[in-house]
């Protein structure tokens, strides 16, 4: 008899009720997925120190592409950075050699402007020494030919039509004596009467200004040696022979204190000259002795005419100079300004040349020492 259920036998499985389940409380859930630890733990005990494992492993994995890939930046980075610099490196270089040129160039266009100067200086001045030789001889012809119309005019003022003078009139004289007469009156009328005025300014046309100069062996090779390594060292040979025989004595005035200072100030290269005005300044006393007046020079002592004032620095005394001193003074600092220019490589000559430059600076020392300084307009 069949009750509707089908038979356990017949194939068909069992109910849901009927099949085992293990199950585990895990009590109170939080979250819907486990750890992987949780996982690991209900795997078995064997399965967790080896997924603990497997994680560390990730972990370093991860941290040490973290770290090849921070280090390809900073290399990236780095070989960035060392390429700027390198550029920046080249243009601070070209930069410098263009520094440099322009500042070759300067000191060139310096010292070729100091030459051109130099030159156009000793030109005009030769050009104003044969000015004033020409002036010289002209006024010395000037001085002839006067001479030669007072003669010529004193002649004829002796001769009148009542009383001619038989020497301007040689046709008036008798036939005996007319031709000896004759040659000997064109013979007095040029040699006697008129020779005292033209024969001294004929002699003098006729004299060539030639001078002769020659190389002192032992002041060239003390120049040459000074040359080589230029200073202001007063101990140098060149420099000790100069100041002994010409800087010494050139500034070597009455007012000993004042010479000092002005001695000192023309070394420094901080002594100012300028000419005064009409109007007298304030005096300035110097060793008790005033010499504010423009008719007193302050360095000799002297009563002169002070056309010039000295200042010594930043000071604001002044000192009235006579032409002497003013002369004086001026030829020592033209000295002391070539050598200066030598020192600093903008004299740019044979030894030669500049030794008898120096040569004509320390001439004019001497003779400004010994009184003679050129007139002032």
């Amino acid at each position: 008899m069949w009750s509707g259920q089908p038979h356990p036998d017949e194939g068909h499985p069992p109910p849901l009720e009927a099949v085992p389940v293990p199950w585990k409380s895990v009590g109170p859930c939080k979250s819907h997925r486990e750890s992987p630890r949780g996982l690991a733990e209900t795997s078995g005990g064997e399965e967790g120190p080896a997924a603990a494992q497997l994680d560390v492993l990730r972990l370093r994995s991860s941290s040490m592409e973290i770290r090849e890939k921070g280090s390809e930046f900073l290399k990236e980075e780095l070989h960035k950075a060392q390429k700027e610099l390198k550029l920046k490196d080249e243009e601070c270089e070209r930069l410098s050699k263009v520094r440099e040129q322009l500042e070759r160039e300067l000191e060139e266009l310096t010292a070729s402007l100091f030459e051109e100067a130099h030159k156009m200086v000793r030109e005009a001045n030769m050009k104003q020494a044969a000015s004033e030789k020409q002036l010289k001889e002209a006024r010395g012809k000037i001085d002839m030919l006067q001479a030669e119309v007072s003669a010529l005019k004193t002649l004829v003022l002796t001769s009148t039509p009542a009383s001619p003078n038989r020497e301007l009139h040689p046709q008036l004289l008798s036939p005996t004596k007319a031709g000896p007469r004759k040659g000997h009156l064109r013979h007095k009328s040029t040699g006697s009467t008129l020779c005292p005025a033209v024969c001294p300014a004929a002699g003098h046309t006729l004299t060539l200004d030639k001078e002769g100069k020659e190389v002192d062996t032992t002041l060239f090779a003390e120049f040459q040696a000074w040359r080589e390594s230029p200073t202001l060292d007063k101990t140098c040979p060149f420099l000790e022979r100069v100041y002994r025989e010409d800087v010494g004595p050139c500034l070597d005035f009455t007012m000993r204190e004042l010479s000092a200072l002005v001695r000192a100030a023309v070394e420094d290269n901080t002594l100012t000259i300028e000419p005064v005005a009409s109007q007298s300044l304030p005096t300035v006393k110097v060793a008790t002795v005033e010499f504010g007046s423009t008719n007193t020079c302050a360095l000799s002592g002297l009563a002169r005419a002070c056309r010039h004032r000295i200042r010594l620095g930043d000071s604001e005394s002044h000192y009235y100079i006579s032409p002497s001193s003013r002369a004086r003074i001026t030829a020592v600092c033209n000295f002391f300004t070539y050598i200066r220019y030598i020192q600093q490589g903008l004299v740019r000559q044979e030894a030669e040349p500049m030794f008898w430059e120096i040569t004509r600076l320390r001439k004019e020392m001497s003779l400004a020492k010994l009184g003679f300084f050129p007139q002032e307009a």
